[in-house]
């Protein structure tokens, strides 16, 4: 059985890895000073014989755990906030999270943090964790002159995809594996799995009209001269990254616009809520003239499913990031066939539904799979012969958050996760926590050490 430990648990997405792995665990100590992931944490886990709140407060068990998993907050470091990097007192929690693998020594440690450590101060803040972490090897490269404070470890970093581990969300994260010195440190990182998950899988089929945005919020967003500014992709979409601040729509969703659906029970918005394409600017319109539309297609609700986000951008410059520069908020349909990364904030995901003209369709053919901007080029007409196999075109449209559930999908939770806590605090929740699969694929490495492939 696994001794485990972890500081900033979370939600339990370290727990969460060993279960869906099967591995019998004995949890030593779990710490995170949020409240509400503590709430979330003791209904889905029960409470640790030790659960202390804060990590400068929590004590160092003197036997060595097998496992020890860290995740230091993110913000100091993300490319989505303000960067402060170790001038952040968030951003020096790295030296806690050292100080107890000098001291409890345990046969392996996993760190996770976001991509935008690596480039935080031109590199210099993720040399040094190396540096202090990897005493004696780095990516199996020898260190011949440690540092004196450095731990005794053979580390591994690199930066994974949640999409290229099963899970239908582009999300970067960067991941330390340290294996103590008496420890066999052959370790290889898993090799990307073909994605068959898509974004269709993880939508629920009965959703409150809550989540639909207002007649107002859809007119800001698309009756303006910026609109729409990225195609929609086809059913290899995936979602984009999961954000804690998922719960502040105005600051950046994951949201899906919607004609009406009806056969799956999605809630119906009312019809000032949808959007028809004819009726938007030809600049609102510029970049999908002429272009394939090709989308996740939901059969039983004759819809064409989207993933965008709602990004403030300078109306006269959209592809300028200078600090300062007025904005206005505006759609981003994603490209990237996945969804974008869950986050804390709302809007950076937001679930794109537009209806198809032309009644039910079947795939009886590739062609009527394939759907078209009523405004672009017409696809090849062949000798179809009826059967619903013509080529399809988006009609209208709607916009409606992800909900809560939808997000815990996408950080790879299973349906039986408990969320206690208000949809707020859910979102939080899961945008701050890890991707289940990709923790599991790397612990499977760890402790089932077979020669591989390198990626």
């Amino acid at each position: 059985m696994l001794k485990i430990g972890s500081d900033f648990s979370g939600v339990g997405a370290f727990v969460q890895s060993l279960i869906k792995l099967g591995i019998k665990y004995k949890t030593i100590f779990a710490c995170d000073m949020d409240k509400y992931a503590r709430q979330t944490y003791v209904e889905n886990y029960d409470e640790p014989k030790y659960f202390p709140k804060d990590v400068y407060e929590r004590e160092i068990p003197k036997e060595s755990l097998d496992i020890y998993m860290t995740s230091p907050p993110c913000q100091a470091f993300s490319l989505a906030g303000k960067r402060k990097g170790e001038d952040d007192k968030r951003g020096v929690l790295f030296y806690n999270s050292h100080e107890f693998i000098q001291k409890n020594k345990p046969r392996y440690f996993i760190f996770e943090n976001v991509k935008g450590l690596l480039s935080d101060a031109k590199g210099r803040t993720f040399q040094i964790w190396l540096d202090m972490l990897g005493g004696k090897s780095v990516n199996g490269n020898p260190v011949i002159f440690p540092r004196e404070d450095a731990t005794p470890y053979h580390i591994y970093h690199k930066v994974l995809n949640a999409k290229h581990y099963g899970v239908p969300q582009n999300r970067e994260r960067v991941f330390i594996i340290g294996i103590r010195d008496d420890a066999d440190n052959n370790f290889h990182w898993p090799v990307k799995q073909h994605l068959t998950k898509r974004l269709k899988d993880v939508l629920e089929a009965d959703v409150d009209k809550k989540f639909y945005l207002s007649d107002l919020a859809i007119e800001r967003l698309c009756y303006n001269d910026s609109g729409f500014s990225s195609e929609p992709k086809d059913d290899n979409d995936i979602a984009s990254t999961v954000c804690a601040s998922d719960y502040k729509i105005a600051r950046g969703m994951n949201v899906l616009k919607v004609k009406s659906a009806t056969k799956k029970g999605y809630e119906v918005a009312t019809e000032s809520d949808s959007i028809n394409l004819s009726n938007l600017s030809s600049e609102t319109r510029r970049g999908r003239v002429g272009k394939e539309v090709a989308q996740t297609l939901d059969t039983a609700c004759n819809q064409a499913v989207m993933m965008g986000a709602i990004r403030g951008r300078n109306p006269e410059n959209p592809t300028s990031r200078t600090i300062g520069l007025p904005t206005e908020q505006r759609l981003e349909l994603n490209k990237n066939g996945t969804s974008n990364t869950i986050t804390t904030v709302q809007k950076d995901n937001v679930v794109v539904y537009g209806n198809l003209k032309g009644g039910k369709w079947d795939k009886t053919h590739e062609q009527s799979g394939r759907v078209y901007d009523p405004e672009g080029i017409g696809a090849t007409i062949h000798t179809m012969g009826g059967g619903n196999q013509e080529p399809k075109v988006v009609q209208d449209y709607k916009i409606r958050r992800l909900t809560p559930r939808e997000c815990f999908r996408l950080m790879d939770f299973p349906d039986t996760f408990k969320m206690p806590c208000s949809d707020t605090q859910m979102y939080k929740q899961a945008g701050n926590s890890i991707v289940v699969n990709v923790l599991a694929e790397i612990i499977k490495k760890i402790l089932y050490k077979k020669t591989s492939p390198k990626d």
